[in-house]
Protein backbone atom coordinates (compact mmCIF):
# COMPACT_ATOMS: atom_id res chain seq x y z
CA UNK A 1 0.00 0.00 0.00
CA UNK A 2 1.12 3.66 -0.75
CA UNK A 3 0.79 5.82 1.89
CA UNK A 4 -1.00 8.65 0.21
CA UNK A 5 -1.68 11.12 4.09
CA UNK A 6 -0.23 10.52 7.90
CA UNK A 7 -2.61 11.45 10.69
CA UNK A 8 -0.48 12.41 14.11
CA UNK A 9 -2.38 12.21 17.44
CA UNK A 10 -1.41 12.18 20.24
CA UNK A 11 -3.21 11.18 23.88
CA UNK A 12 -2.26 12.16 27.80
CA UNK A 13 -4.29 10.95 30.93
CA UNK A 14 -5.81 7.96 28.73
CA UNK A 15 -10.22 8.41 28.82
CA UNK A 16 -9.89 11.99 31.46
CA UNK A 17 -6.83 13.15 29.64
CA UNK A 18 -6.17 15.48 26.21
CA UNK A 19 -6.46 14.49 22.63
CA UNK A 20 -4.42 16.78 19.95
CA UNK A 21 -3.02 16.29 16.24
CA UNK A 22 0.74 17.34 15.88
CA UNK A 23 -0.77 20.42 13.67
CA UNK A 24 -3.11 21.60 16.51
CA UNK A 25 -6.25 21.45 14.58
CA UNK A 26 -7.53 18.41 16.90
CA UNK A 27 -7.24 19.82 20.71
CA UNK A 28 -10.01 18.08 22.89
CA UNK A 29 -10.31 17.29 26.39
CA UNK A 30 -11.61 13.85 27.33
CA UNK A 31 -13.64 12.36 29.92
CA UNK A 32 -14.62 8.81 31.05
CA UNK A 33 -18.53 8.58 30.25
CA UNK A 34 -20.89 8.44 33.16
CA UNK A 35 -22.09 5.59 31.55
CA UNK A 36 -18.95 3.82 32.47
CA UNK A 37 -18.58 4.89 35.68
CA UNK A 38 -16.99 8.48 34.78
CA UNK A 39 -17.78 12.00 35.88
CA UNK A 40 -18.64 12.70 31.76
CA UNK A 41 -18.50 16.46 30.59
CA UNK A 42 -15.98 15.77 27.87
CA UNK A 43 -15.83 13.76 24.49
CA UNK A 44 -14.35 10.46 25.01
CA UNK A 45 -12.44 8.00 22.34
CA UNK A 46 -15.71 6.18 21.66
CA UNK A 47 -17.40 9.80 20.15
CA UNK A 48 -13.88 10.45 18.31
CA UNK A 49 -14.18 7.34 16.32
CA UNK A 50 -17.77 7.52 16.03
CA UNK A 51 -17.62 10.93 14.23
CA UNK A 52 -14.38 9.67 12.31
CA UNK A 53 -16.32 6.87 10.74
CA UNK A 54 -19.01 8.63 10.24
CA UNK A 55 -16.86 11.57 7.93
CA UNK A 56 -15.25 8.77 6.14
CA UNK A 57 -18.30 6.67 5.26
CA UNK A 58 -19.28 9.50 3.66
CA UNK A 59 -16.30 10.18 1.60
CA UNK A 60 -16.75 6.52 1.17
CA UNK A 61 -19.99 6.91 -0.66
CA UNK A 62 -19.09 9.92 -2.44
CA UNK A 63 -15.93 8.01 -3.59
CA UNK A 64 -18.17 5.36 -5.25
CA UNK A 65 -21.20 7.39 -6.26
CA UNK A 66 -18.31 9.49 -8.41
CA UNK A 67 -16.93 6.40 -9.59
CA UNK A 68 -19.99 4.42 -10.88
CA UNK A 69 -22.08 7.24 -11.66
CA UNK A 70 -24.33 6.88 -8.84
CA UNK A 71 -25.67 10.62 -7.83
CA UNK A 72 -25.21 11.41 -4.04
CA UNK A 73 -27.53 14.07 -2.63
CA UNK A 74 -25.88 16.97 -1.06
CA UNK A 75 -27.92 16.00 2.43
CA UNK A 76 -25.87 12.79 2.79
CA UNK A 77 -25.73 12.14 6.56
CA UNK A 78 -24.18 9.29 8.18
CA UNK A 79 -24.91 9.10 11.96
CA UNK A 80 -22.46 6.33 13.77
CA UNK A 81 -23.49 4.78 17.19
CA UNK A 82 -20.60 3.56 18.82
CA UNK A 83 -20.96 0.79 21.56
CA UNK A 84 -18.53 -0.40 24.33
CA UNK A 85 -18.81 -3.25 26.84
CA UNK A 86 -17.36 -6.58 28.10
CA UNK A 87 -16.40 -8.90 25.80
CA UNK A 88 -18.32 -12.46 25.69
CA UNK A 89 -15.05 -14.28 26.16
CA UNK A 90 -13.80 -12.19 28.98
CA UNK A 91 -10.72 -10.53 27.40
CA UNK A 92 -11.30 -7.00 28.16
CA UNK A 93 -14.05 -5.17 25.89
CA UNK A 94 -15.32 -4.46 22.49
CA UNK A 95 -16.98 -2.27 20.08
CA UNK A 96 -20.02 -2.49 18.07
CA UNK A 97 -21.04 0.23 15.58
CA UNK A 98 -24.82 1.00 13.84
CA UNK A 99 -23.78 3.38 10.71
CA UNK A 100 -27.16 4.87 9.58
CA UNK A 101 -27.09 6.36 6.44
CA UNK A 102 -29.37 9.06 5.13
CA UNK A 103 -29.19 9.66 1.26
CA UNK A 104 -32.35 11.79 0.84
CA UNK A 105 -34.21 11.53 -2.40
CA UNK A 106 -32.34 8.13 -3.48
CA UNK A 107 -34.35 4.75 -4.14
CA UNK A 108 -33.99 2.41 -0.94
CA UNK A 109 -32.72 0.11 -3.45
CA UNK A 110 -29.72 2.37 -4.72
CA UNK A 111 -29.18 3.44 -1.70
CA UNK A 112 -28.81 -0.07 -0.12
CA UNK A 113 -26.36 -0.79 -3.16
CA UNK A 114 -24.30 2.15 -2.59
CA UNK A 115 -24.08 1.86 0.84
CA UNK A 116 -22.66 -1.90 0.62
CA UNK A 117 -20.51 -0.49 -2.29
CA UNK A 118 -19.15 2.61 -0.10
CA UNK A 119 -19.07 -0.34 3.21
CA UNK A 120 -16.71 -2.31 0.81
CA UNK A 121 -13.92 0.55 0.18
CA UNK A 122 -14.38 2.60 3.09
CA UNK A 123 -11.00 2.61 4.90
CA UNK A 124 -12.52 2.36 8.82
CA UNK A 125 -14.44 -0.39 7.34
CA UNK A 126 -11.85 -2.35 6.26
CA UNK A 127 -9.84 -1.56 9.69
CA UNK A 128 -12.43 -3.64 12.07
CA UNK A 129 -13.91 -6.22 9.46
CA UNK A 130 -13.57 -9.51 11.04
CA UNK A 131 -12.49 -7.26 14.38
CA UNK A 132 -16.08 -5.86 15.54
CA UNK A 133 -19.85 -5.90 14.33
CA UNK A 134 -20.83 -3.14 11.73
CA UNK A 135 -23.90 -2.99 11.26
CA UNK A 136 -25.62 -0.31 8.42
CA UNK A 137 -29.28 0.91 7.98
CA UNK A 138 -30.44 2.74 5.63
CA UNK A 139 -32.69 5.95 7.23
Amino acid sequence: MKIAYTANAKATGGRDGRATSDDGLLDVALATPKALGGAGGATNPEQLFAAGYSACFIGALKFVGNRDKIAVPAGVEVATSVGIGPRDDGEGFGLAVTLTVTLPGVDAAVAQDLVARAHRVCPYSHATKGNITVETRIA
